[in-house]
Formats: structure tokens, C-alpha cells, sequence
């Protein structure tokens, strides 16, 4: 566990008339603090020891593959007011975009070509890699290990009602899903002490006596079938409340990856120029087109048979209804501060 900076109030229950008592929390103001911090042959040993493995569901059609592999197997640059002549995406990214904000005026696709857009769909899992993001946490006395894992498309989604489950039909879908998982590790003894689960527009901290391990020190995780949310057990998560949800299933199967397998260390500020971040993580647009069909009308089609799901789509994050591609890992808030 750590503590803040900041303040918090104490009561002192021998003496009611100190009702309150302003205790200072500890501040590390050594000028050299992240000298505490692990260099890149520590994070890769680190990582080594406690690389997640990640069991997809076995009915899972869409799987992750490297960012590479996505733009050398015909991932297109679209450009607004010339949606006509889409350009073919360098190999490292190096043409996209750098910089700016989520302005609207480019995002990325499939290929044009139907085998190919299919292919580049299911992703592959030979060929994936994820990729790091190391931080200090809490004055540098731990150290964070954001694991981002890359899949070229989203799936559909599924509803649940009571003993009933209704296919959304296109409602969930999207080009680009980037979900992410997080270890957090003492800087003091290098053990790990909680992972970050991320799931849709949240996620939880799950400690590791709660965690269950596979080949030593490995955390087993959960990735849910089609909306990839990463759970630490598997079953199934309803995203909703009252009688209606999305389900989010997830299956210990075969289909199975050891992240630390294949992994690129993409970002790390406090280790200077040791790290050169990709052209593509700076690319701060959109990893998928637009819906190009109505959502009102796939929600109004199911509510036609399940009383009350208008109300209830129109409460999820828009990264459920997956009306848009989402933006990259450098664009998500937990990419300078702390997982919430």
C-alpha cells in the first residue's frame, strides 16, 4: 500500500475536546528520487517475472496482433475531405499524423479489400506484441508497468435480460481496441503488489493475494469475448444494473498468451533518450472510422423486444457502443496519472 502526498484527518479517541488532529504526510524531496526506479534491464527482468498471461474465450473471433502487423497488412490513413484516396500506413507508423489533438480531420480503417479487411479482423496472435509504459508511482517508491495489447477490431456485443440473451447485432462494433493491463511494483523489494484491470471506460485494482498464477509468478488474466475487457477470474461481469445488461464472458481456453513473450518497451521518460517512442504512439487521432450505420435504429430494433433498452444503452459509455475508433494508449488518463 502507499500513501499520498497531501494531508488527511485523524481523530484521537482518548481525547474528544482533539476532535481533530492535521497529520502531514511523508514527501520525498530528494532532487535525485527516481534513483529508486528500475533501468531498462531491471524493467525487462521485472516483467519477465511477472508477464501476464492472457486466456481469450474460446468462441473469440477477433484477436490482438502487433501495430505493425495491422498497417503492413493494409491498414489505411483516412484523411477528412479526401475519404477517396485513402494512403497506406508505413510499417512503424512514420506517416501518420504527430501530435495535435483528437481534431476529427484523420483516422485509420481496415483495408479496402474484403479478404483482406477480414483477415486483418481476427488480428494474430503469432505475430502479436504488446507493448510497455513505465512510470513512477507514489514519490517513485513504486514503480508501474502499463501493459497496452493492441486488437484490430471489437466484436459485437451481447445483452442479457433476466434468463434471456439478445445479440446487439452491430451495436459494440469498432475498428482499433486498445485495452491495457497495469503492475504495479515495490521499488523497495521489486515484488509485485497489485494489477490494474482495465475494462471498457474503467477498470479495477485487484491485490495479489486475490490474483490467481500460472508458471511462478505469472497473474492469469481474462480477456471477455468480442469487447476484450480484462477480468482477474473467469465467468461472467454484467455491465449494467436493474434487469438488463452487456455481458461480458470470459473462459480459461487454449487460445492463450504469455505477454512476455513478445513486448516492446515504447515509453519511459525518467530513462532519458534509452527509450525512442514509435511514430504511432504519437499519432493522437482515432484507431477506427465512424459507425457508418444508424445506432438509433440497432437500438430501436432490439427495444422492440426488450421493454426498457433504449433507456439503458442511452446510460453506457460510448466505448460500449463503439460508435467511434477509439484513440491511442497516449491519449487515455492513465497514461501521466494514476488508474481510476
Amino acid at each position: 500500500m502507499g500513501v499520498c502526498v497531501g494531508s488527511f484527518i485523524a481523530q484521537n479517541p482518548n481525547n474528544p475536546s482533539l476532535s481533530h488532529t492535521l497529520l502531514a504526510c511523508l514527501r520525498n524531496k530528494k532532487p535525485n528520487y527516481l534513483s529508486s526506479m528500475p533501468n531498462i534491464q531491471q524493467i525487462e527482468t521485472l516483467f519477465q517475472a511477472y508477464s501476464p498471461l492472457i486466456y481469450f474465450h474460446p468462441k473469440e473471433t477477433y484477436l490482438p496482433s502487433s501495430v505493425n502487423w495491422f498497417f503492413i497488412n493494409g491498414g489505411l490513413l483516412y484523411t477528412k475531405g479526401d475519404e477517396s484516396n485513402p494512403v497506406p500506413i508505413e510499417p512503424t507508423g512514420s506517416n501518420l499524423p504527430q501530435g495535435g489533438s483528437n481534431d476529427g480531420n484523420y483516422w485509420l480503417d481496415l483495408p479496402i479489400n474484403e479478404p483482406s479487411k477480414e483477415k486483418v479482423k481476427k488480428g494474430d496472435l503469432k505475430e502479436t506484441q504488446v507493448y510497455l509504459r513505465v512510470k513512477p508511482m507514489l514519490g517513485a517508491t513504486y514503480t508501474d508497468i502499463q501493459i497496452w495489447v493492441f486488437y484490430p477490431f471489437n466484436g459485437g456485443a451481447k445483452a442479457k435480460a433476466v434468463f434471456i440473451d439478445i445479440p446487439l447485432g452491430k451495436i459494440g462494433e469498432h475498428v482499433g481496441d486498445w485495452e491495457h493491463l497495469t503492475l504495479r511494483i515495490s521499488n523497495f523489494t521489486g515484488e509485485l503488489q497489485s494489477v490494474y484491470f482495465s475494462a471498457h471506460s474503467g477498470g479495477s485494482w485487484v491485490t495479489v493475494s486475490e490474483l490467481e498464477f500460472k508458471d511462478g509468478n505469472k497473474p492469469c488474466t481474462y480477456s471477455s469475448l468480442h469487447g476484450h475487457a480484462m477480468y482477474s477470474k473467469p465467468g461472467l461481469v454484467l455491465q449494467g444494473k436493474g434487469t438488463i445488461g452487456i455481458r461480458n464472458d470470459t473462459a480459461k481456453s487454449k487460445i492463450l498468451m504469455d505477454t512476455g513473450v513478445g513486448f516492446e518497451l515504447v515509453s519511459g521518460e525518467y530513462l532519458g533518450n534509452s527509450v525512442v517512442e514509435p511514430p504511432w504512439l504519437n499519432y493522437c487521432r482515432e484507431w477506427g472510422p465512424k459507425v457508418s450505420y444508424d445506432l438509433g435504429d440497432e437500438i430501436k430494433k432490439v427495444g422492440k423486444f426488450l421493454p426498457g433498452f433504449e433507456k439503458f444503452m442511452k446510460s453506457l459509455p460510448k466505448e460500449v457502443l463503439g460508435e467511434e475508433g477509439p484513440t491511442g494508449p497516449k491519449m487515455k488518463r492513465s497514461w501521466d496519472g494514476d488508474e481510476v
